[in-house]
């Protein structure tokens, strides 16, 4: 693969060619936008962006926009290397890989310009493993065979978690490189134990009640983004097709915020994904915060994987993140209110609304929850976890998914993907405790004795006999 990009890179320095033709004389300029669409953590620089339309209309008629779809951001950057992408989006890990690909390549350097989405604490990563699997931390998995896309971001949060835990990742597990699809038809047939992926393919294995999930990114308390990157030498050629892509992307972000049910339709219906598992991450509350501003902790964060990707990427040099993040381009496609942006962290897209059982305001993102009943166009506010059993106990209609904040990490989760339990001592409207892991759950215990376990159709039949209430 390393002699293949060189190769690459000796011709693209030797004919300095360019994907983009000529504005003048009756040509149209090209613009290629590498994308992923599965990847729904970047969807306001592709899926969704592509779906609204609004690139080309900011473009214009004197514009083409060709969309290249993959799984990985390692396709995107071989073809950066080679010229023949522009604007790509990518995982941290993918991205810094990007960045030490292409600097030393005039023709195809990039620069990390815009964020699509992110997590603080790394929730976008996650590992799981089948339903009937006796694992219960990462430690279980010492002598398990680990599928994961190399160097992707997934692998990077394995690689610390692991460590983490004790585990030393190149001799207590066996990693294996596996496209996202692929992995996760190796971990139904059982041709691996665990799968460590990036969003949206952890939540999609449970929500298909394929996995379950063992290890919650946001446990390692790292943040983790997906962004875009342009190469300088096109944003150099044509700096009006860089603004219109960014502004274009602002304007997908605010659609997201503003219409997040018909945005989660509008990705689903483009990728095959189910609606609900779009919704998990990209709705209000959602594991994913649509931002694009650079922030610094995602920069810190950037500086903090360097070391990590040395030991498992394939020859990784090393990366100045400094110098490979530019926000020139979106400060002037953003306005005023960048830097103010910038310096907040908090999730512009936040559940709101009266709960009409608890009768009450939902609100705290700490335990807002939220239900989607079938055949409903808008979802149902809750306020906290225990008023949202009462809502399902309550309804008429089946749900197609309710969501909850982890108790501790505040991940959005499925309510029946998740472990629970009651504390006897807890307000009524606080009694339930839902957490993404087993682990995560006997955490807590230790800390709380008095709390104890429950399944989640436990938890229901409680809500609905009233017993746990008022």
């Amino acid at each position: 693969m390393r002699a293949a990009l060189a190769s690459i890179a000796v011709m693209l320095a030797a004919t300095g060619c360019s994907v983009a033709g000529a504005a003048g004389g009756g040509e149209k300029t090209t613009l290629v936008v590498g994308y992923q669409s599965k990847t729904i953590n970047t969807v306001t620089a592709g899926t969704l962006l592509r779906s609204l339309g609004y690139l080309e209309k900011r473009l214009g008629p004197g514009y083409t926009v060709e969309w290249q779809d993959y799984d990985t951001g390692a396709p995107i950057t071989a073809k950066m290397v080679a010229g023949k992408i522009d604007i790509g989006s990518m995982g941290d890990y993918p991205l810094l890989i990007n960045a030490a690909r292409t600097q030393g390549i005039p023709a195809a350097r990039t620069r990390l310009v815009s964020i699509t989405g992110y997590n603080l604490r790394g929730g976008l990563n996650m590992v799981v493993v089948p339903p009937g699997s006796t694992a219960r931390t990462l430690a279980d998995l010492k002598g398990a065979t680990i599928s994961a896309s190399a160097g992707s971001a997934g692998h990077g949060t394995l690689v610390q978690a692991l460590e983490k835990a004790g585990l030393d990742p190149a001799r207590d597990v066996r990693v294996v490189n596996h496209q996202p699809a692929v992995g996760a038809s190796q971990l139904e047939s059982g041709g691996v134990q665990a799968y460590a992926q990036f969003v949206a393919w952890p939540g999609l294995l449970v929500f298909q009640h394929k996995a379950r999930l063992l290890y919650d990114g946001s446990a390692l308390d790292v943040p983790t983004f997906h962004g875009v990157v342009l190469r300088q030498a096109y944003a150099k050629e044509h700096p009006d097709v860089v603004d219109a892509f960014l502004k274009a992307q602002i304007d997908a972000t605010r659609y997201l915020h503003e219409h997040p049910l018909e945005a989660a339709e509008s990705v689903a219906t483009a990728t095959g994904l189910p609606a609900e598992v779009v919704y998990l991450y990209n709705g209000p509350g959602g594991i994913a915060t649509f931002d694009p501003t650079l922030k610094p902790p995602l920069q810190a964060a950037h500086e903090h994987d360097v070391p990590f990707l040395k030991r498992i990427g394939d020859g990784f040099p090393g990366v100045d993140v400094r110098a490979f993040v530019d926000d020139s381009y979106l400060r002037k496609a953003y306005g005023p209110t960048y830097d103010a942006d910038l310096a907040s962290t908090a999730n512009p897209a936040r559940i709101t609304g009266p709960d009409p059982v608890c009768g009450k305001a939902a609100g705290d993102p700490v335990t807002a929850s939220e239900l989607w009943l079938a055949g409903a166009t808008t979802t149902r506010p809750a306020a906290t976890p225990t008023c949202l059993l009462r809502q399902i106990a309550a309804a008429g209609a089946p749900v197609r998914a309710a969501y909850v904040p982890d108790t501790v990490t505040g991940t959005r989760w499925f309510a029946d993907g998740s472990v629970w339990l009651r504390d006897p001592a807890a307000a009524p409207d606080d009694r339930f405790l839902p957490f993404t892991t087993q682990d995560g759950a006997d955490a807590y215990r230790q800390r709380h004795p008095k709390t104890r376990p429950l399944s989640y159709e436990e938890a229901l039949r409680a809500a609905k006999a009233g017993g746990e209430a008022r």
